[in-house]
């Protein structure tokens, strides 16, 4: 058996509380390594999190300024010197665009060389995939990912989002949610299949579990009526009656849905409220307007209709909450459509995963303190085609 079929073997038969210890040992035994640390993003990505020694954890390195959030931000192995003239390799943890965080490697002197790397980079990856998995049964690196407790409500909706980025050949999505550890309504979800992508963004009501309840009321809603194979309106439509039932219009929420022909490019939407979308074409932002409909759970037996747009390779889109959009500086002076194209404009370098947080960082710029006022989402997809 070579070294990494022994790694990979190890990691998936190891009980889920012990991959960091798994992957410590396994690569330390084949492939001499001086030692392994395992980093997990935290939620607010701020800082990368050790896992190794919960509860009480060693210091975390930031993203922005550090070896193992220069990896994490690239995408890339990155080494830096270590010790006695070794060398630490900084690897992504990242399942299928989804980042995770970073799994660092101490070397001897003269112990790296390329076939070495690539396979610990692809050890990285399938550790990856564990932790996925591993989080069904145990708390270990959900509570590695917390720089600070979570409000009953942010726990709420941490816990029903499908990730935080994810990418496939024909686009790649990024989203973020603030403040991330007291978040209220907010929510983005997102399915894909081998020929359409759905995406959702919701503008939640009101705050605290109550605001939480009926995000997950809404969201279920719609999932529930798109695994039973119904159209974008008619999913609206099924969301809608379920939180009139419920709420009988005292609660409501918005949302905007839409359904991406993988093949084609074209794009079915249903804007059901307030949340805004921007689209960068060859340079250029500009907003796309949708005819307005009634927030799911106003009125009783709203009927919906889809509208139709058409994105093509290249484009990016950026959809935000108002907590974004109707953010007021300590002037008064609203961030509005100006600045978030502006926004748009500055982070059109990076990559969809990035955008998110580089807008919320240029948005708590705008507010000049870092407590919002409201729930700030930014979702960010990159269209690539066929």
């Amino acid at each position: 058996m070579n070294r990494f079929v022994a790694a990979v073997r190890a990691l998936r038969t190891a009980a889920p509380h012990e991959l960091p210890d798994t992957v410590r040992d396994v690569v330390v035994k084949e492939y001499g390594a001086l030692g392994v640390e395992l980093f997990l993003a935290d939620y607010g990505l701020t800082v990368l999190r050790p896992v190794s020694v919960l509860p009480d954890t060693a210091d975390p390195v930031s993203v922005h300024n550090s070896a193992a959030g220069r990896a994490f931000g690239a995408q890339e192995p990155f080494a830096e010197p270590a010790a006695d003239g070794g060398e630490r390799l900084h690897l992504p943890v990242t399942v299928r665009g989804d980042r995770l965080g970073v799994l660092s490697v101490t070397l001897p002197a003269g112990a790296r060389d390329d076939d070495r790397l690539a396979e610990l980079a692809e050890i990285a990856e399938v550790l990856g995939h564990e932790v996925i998995v591993a989080e069904r049964d145990t708390d270990l690196y959900l509570r590695a990912r917390r720089t600070d407790r979570l409000t009953l409500a942010a726990e709420m909706q941490w816990q029903l989002l499908p990730g935080r980025s994810c990418a496939r050949p024909e686009y790649e999505l990024g989203a973020q949610l603030e403040p991330a550890y007291a978040i209220f309504g907010d929510n983005f979800d997102w399915s894909a299949t081998a020929d359409r992508l759905m995406l959702y963004v919701t503008n939640g009501m009101g705050e605290g579990t109550e605001a939480s309840l009926l995000t997950n009321l809404a969201v279920n809603a719609l999932r529930n009526a798109r695994r039973a194979g119904l159209p974008l309106a008619d999913q609206a439509c099924l969301a809608d009656q379920a939180v009139y039932a419920h709420y009988r219009g005292r609660s409501y929420l918005s949302v905007l849905m839409f359904d991406f022909d993988l093949a084609t490019g074209r794009v079915l939407a249903v804007d059901a409220g307030s949340p805004r979308l921007l689209r960068l074409r060859a340079g250029r932002v500009e907003q796309i307007e949708f005819e307005a409909q009634l927030p799911l759970g106003m009125f009783e037996e709203t009927d919906y209709v889809a509208q139709e747009f058409q994105v093509e390779p290249g484009d990016r889109l950026v959809s935000v909450s108002d907590g974004v959009y109707e953010a007021v500086s300590s002037e008064g002076e609203t961030y509005g459509r100006t600045a978030l194209a502006r926004a748009v404009q500055a982070t059109r370098l990076l990559p969809a995963a990035e955008v998110p947080r580089a807008v919320l960082r240029e948005l708590t710029g705008h507010r000049g303190r870092s407590a919002p006022d409201d729930d700030a989402l930014v979702v960010c997809l990159d269209w690539h085609g066929r």
